[in-house]
């Protein structure tokens, strides 16, 4: 129930996430696609205009009447106002002398002069969206839905014609209103993907940790295990020595032949400076070497040397009580505090009363645990 609900929060968290980023990234995203199209388009209406002051001009000036010219000219534009851009001619008089829609022909010009002003500044490739969309508003919101507009003319030379390029709101409405559908339906579409295969993402690669956090997890109680066996065990043989000693030292075992062949040696000489300390064995805690020299540490802290190596004193030492840790220790079972894990399968034991940690190799754990049960 817990995985159930922390999936169910990361899929509202994805969709929440991409709903922010898109909300604000769908509309810069249509509004450049938007102003590059009406630029385009309008570039186009310009081109176009100019192409064809150029023609009308150049008909007149090879000798053809202006009415022939006006006449061939609204036979390639009639009916081309259903377009998203055409174009018009009109007199200085302002009066529609070629139209697309032939019923315009003869009728004054109206147009938005601010909107044509706006349109032909040089710094306008920011705002051509916004100014479509601001006279498109206006228009529908004054209940007069002007249908086309002027967005730039061209004098034709040495006549009274002007040229003009027209730009169909309503088709661009729409050519707009279409784009937007398209990024709404792409973004959903797309929105879908990147929240559905983020979230099975999520959930594969949370599974996948999950199983290993499990698989670890057993392990260590598998191990918890192991060292809790090992220090119960260690227990278990503290004591046995501990009674072993105390019987030893009481005379009660004094005829036990086991007891004497564990003990190979009661004492070892060692040196504190330049005077000889014998120590008994059962108040060692461990021995250990450091620069060529061997030290033999009791339980009171108190610490002397010797001149033998450890291997001659652990074969002096009885194998029950004492075990050769590594190169470097040779340990008593009294003096062990605590076993613990270490590294890969090897072993750190700590010493009572002392500040020192005895490591023991993954090879020489398993000989340690045996000497444990003996």
């Amino acid at each position: 129930m817990r995985k159930d609900k922390l999936y169910f929060l990361t899929f509202i968290s994805i969709s929440v996430i991409f709903l922010i980023i898109a909300s604000f990234s769908l509309r810069y995203f249509i509004k450049a696609s938007a102003s590059q199209l009406l630029e385009i388009q309008l570039e186009s209406n310009k081109r176009e205009a100019n192409e064809v002051s150029k023609l009308i001009h150049y008909q007149i000036a090879a000798g053809l009447s202006q009415t022939k010219v006006l006449e061939h000219v609204q036979n390639t534009i009639e009916n081309t106002h259903k377009d998203a851009s055409f174009i018009s001619v009109f007199n200085w008089s302002g009066i529609e002398m070629a139209h697309s829609d032939i019923t315009q022909v003869g009728v004054k010009i109206n147009s938005n002069q601010s909107l044509q002003e706006a349109l032909n500044e040089e710094d306008n490739s920011n705002d051509i969206y916004d100014l479509f969309t601001d006279q498109i508003e206006k228009s529908i919101a004054n209940g007069n839905i002007v249908k086309t507009e002027v967005t730039y003319i061209s004098a034709v030379k040495d006549s009274d014609l002007i040229v003009a390029a027209h730009i169909n709101l309503v088709k661009i409405a729409t050519q707009i209103k279409d784009l937007k559908t398209s990024f709404y339906i792409i973004f959903m579409l797309m929105g879908g993907l990147i929240i559905l295969s983020s979230f099975f993402a999520v959930r594969m690669i949370g599974s996948y940790y999950e199983k290993q956090l499990e698989l670890k997890n057993t392990t260590l109680e598998s191990e918890l295990l192991n060292l809790s066996k090992l220090n119960t065990d260690l227990l278990a043989y503290q004591q046995k020595v501990i009674e072993d000693v105390k019987e030893e030292t009481e005379g009660v075992l004094e005829t036990s032949t086991e007891f004497n062949q564990e003990f190979n040696k009661t004492r070892i000489l060692t040196y504190v400076r330049n005077e000889l300390v014998s120590v008994p064995t059962d108040k060692i805690a461990y021995i250990y070497t450091e620069n060529t020299i061997t030290y033999v540490v009791r339980f009171d802290e108190k610490k002397s040397t010797t001149n033998m190596s450890l291997d001659d004193l652990f074969t002096n030492l009885s194998p029950s009580l004492f075990f050769r840790a590594n190169r470097q220790f040779i340990i008593s079972i009294t003096a062990i505090a605590k076993i613990i894990k270490y590294g890969n399968s090897q072993l750190k034991i700590l010493i009572h009363d002392a500040d020192v940690e005895i490591i023991i190799s993954k090879n020489k754990a398993a000989e340690f645990r045996q000497w444990l049960n003996m």
